[in-house]
């Protein structure tokens, strides 16, 4: 009679939102998306965080304020990299 009792434990994971969905295909991703975040912009430069916000405070980026948080646009971000120059040796 035991051997007919379903087994009813059920191992739950939930997947956690980290805000960046998970794509092996990054550019795709992007070129999806005209306003990125200051950590979605630093994971596109492939820069830190800080960076972003000294290229902001440096005025070599522009980004827009809204509800406290910094916005960039993808095509600004593209401009800074087609007319930056290779500095030193």
């Amino acid at each position: 009679m035991a051997e007919n009792i379903l087994n009813l434990d059920y191992n739950l994971s939930l997947p956690r939102y980290s805000g960046i969905p998970e794509s092996k295909d990054v550019g795709t991703l992007f070129n999806n998306l005209i306003w990125l975040t200051t950590k979605e912009a630093s994971v596109y430069l492939r820069k830190s965080v800080n960076a972003i916000h000294t290229l902001v405070s440096r005025r070599k980026l522009r980004a827009r304020k809204f509800t406290n948080r910094l916005y960039f646009k993808r095509d600004e971000l593209d401009y800074l990299i087609e007319t930056s120059q290779l500095k030193g040796g």
